[in-house]
């Protein structure tokens, strides 16, 4: 698995694209859109059902299968936890311009990110990609939004994400809704 180095954290440099537990069991993989809204177990999809897409940008999952107890994460490596992600804003020169710095630099065709992808110079090697997500009723923002699951719980419906965007240098951090299916990101343990 590629890693970056950023501070005294570890990172995969890739989004996670796992289709199993740790132990071995499989991850759901669930594109039915009523199915996914109703959901309260682990599950995974490619943005827009598309394998393509999975393709560069990873699988999405819920919250569910970041927090099930057989593991998302590979042998040696989590998933962060919300004072991980702030420790990596940090490091990085604080919330206002952290975003940048982790985001891939260019933008239209044939990059990734949708113009202006502004500040974005992936000095920290991070290499952030715009995956877009998941909610109940269906796939938005592929190319404008990155955002990734934290292990960390909001309120009883509700985790804690990290989010770059297209129109900012900025790192925003949110809790949103358990079941949106989210890019993920994991550290070194």
């Amino acid at each position: 698995m590629p890693t970056i180095q950023i501070g005294t954290q570890k990172w995969m440099s890739k989004n996670l694209d796992v289709a199993f537990y740790r132990n071995g069991d499989p991850i759901p993989q669930v594109t039915d859109p009523t199915a996914w809204a109703n959901l309260t177990t682990g599950a995974w999809c490619y943005y827009n059902n598309d394998p393509i897409q999975g393709g560069k940008f990873g699988k999405l999952y819920n919250w569910y299968a970041i927090n099930d107890p057989r593991g998302l994460a590979p042998q040696g490596w989590h998933i962060p936890n919300d004072e991980e992600w702030t420790t990596l804003e940090t490091t990085l020169g604080g919330s206002s311009v952290a975003g940048g710095k982790m985001k891939e630099a260019g933008s239209g065709v044939p990059f990734n990110w949708q113009s202006p992808n502004t500040a974005a110079d992936n000095s920290s090697g991070w290499a952030g990609l715009p995956g877009g997500y998941r909610v109940t009723n269906g796939f938005f923002d592929v190319g404008f939004y990155g955002n990734w699951w934290s292990s960390t719980e909001g309120s009883t419906t509700t985790a804690w994400l990290c989010n770059l965007r297209s129109g900012s240098g900025s790192i925003f951090r949110d809790y949103l809704n358990r079941r949106n299916g989210f890019s993920v990101r994991c550290l070194r343990d």
